[in-house]
């Protein structure tokens, strides 16, 4: 096993840890909020797990904080980002990578996911109670599961998310589904 630690994986768990701490809440009432058990969260914030995409999602949501901002925390980052500079993450679960888009001053959150063939990515509806977001789909096929309803939505479509509810996001083709998530805080719809 590697002993070689992934700065992306350290700064989610050192952002964790911190808005725990900003908290004052235990390890064991951020695992009631998030319904993640006290020992991958402990995990995550020691640098040790990387967390799946679902986990991002339910931490994010008993902080109230978008994924994003678990991801690319450091304020006053400059106008132009390069490619390799922006943060991007793999969830190891899956394969979904998320890549960083706008900076963590810029009013509205972007990010660019690659969803591989076969992968469901599953979030409760906490995860969208606090701001609004729109999917558009680049590349591929997207099946988008909003509760009770269900989208296919192919390159150029969008949806924009309505009351919360959970979610989950499905490629069930043989190829790689490329989409943006924007998300803008304040009231859902």
């Amino acid at each position: 096993m590697s002993n070689i630690v992934d700065p992306l994986v350290e700064r989610i768990g050192a952002r964790i840890r911190a808005e725990r701490d900003r908290r004052r809440w235990t390890l064991v009432e951020l695992a009631q909020e998030s319904g993640v058990s006290r020992a991958m969260i402990n995990r995550i914030e020691r640098g040790e797990s990387n967390p799946t995409a679902v986990v991002l999602g339910k931490l994010s949501a008993a902080f109230q904080l978008s994924v994003a901002t678990l991801l690319d925390p450091e304020a006053g980052a400059g106008r132009v980002r390069r490619a390799d500079e922006a943060p991007q993450w793999l969830d190891p679960g899956t394969g979904y990578a998320r890549r960083q888009i706008s900076g963590p001053g810029f009013p509205a959150e972007m990010a660019e996911i690659l969803l591989p063939a076969g992968a469901e990515v599953p979030y409760p509806a906490a995860a969208f109670a606090f701001h609004r977001q729109l999917i558009w789909v680049l590349e591929g096929h997207l099946t988008f599961r909003e509760g009770e309803s269900v989208h296919e939505l192919d390159a150029g479509d969008t949806v924009e998310l309505g009351p919360p509810s959970p979610c989950v996001f499905i490629n069930s083709t043989s190829d790689q589904c490329r989409y943006a998530v924007v998300l803008v805080r304040g009231d859902a719809p």
